[in-house]
């Protein structure tokens, strides 16, 4: 199992946001593991029901530098997004 994040919110101008990311992982269970440690609250989690490689918490740039301390791995926009269609793919072939 493994812990995510990203650097979402590197370019531009988000508010409190800048510089943050999404963190994201292989399980629900990790990942709200993961979020409690980083102290984020349950009810900040962001899902889709059906859609579980959706599932994430928006980090600050503070928060997101912690998750990388504690051993979230780094991972590009482009490698986040072939992640994900992996998961989702892997879903629509277990429904079939």
């Amino acid at each position: 199992m493994s812990v995510y994040v990203d650097h979402a919110f590197a370019a531009g101008e988000w508010g409190r946001w800048t510089g943050g990311g999404h963190l994201q992982a292989d399980s629900l269970e990790e990942l709200r593991w993961f979020a409690a440690k980083l102290g984020l609250r349950s009810e900040w989690l962001q899902s889709k029901p059906g859609r579980p490689e959706k599932d994430h918490y928006d980090l600050d740039a503070r928060r997101r530098a912690l998750a990388l301390v504690l051993g979230a791995i780094p991972e590009s926009r482009r490698d986040g997004a072939r992640r994900r269609r992996a998961v989702r793919e892997a879903l629509v072939k277990g429904r079939a």
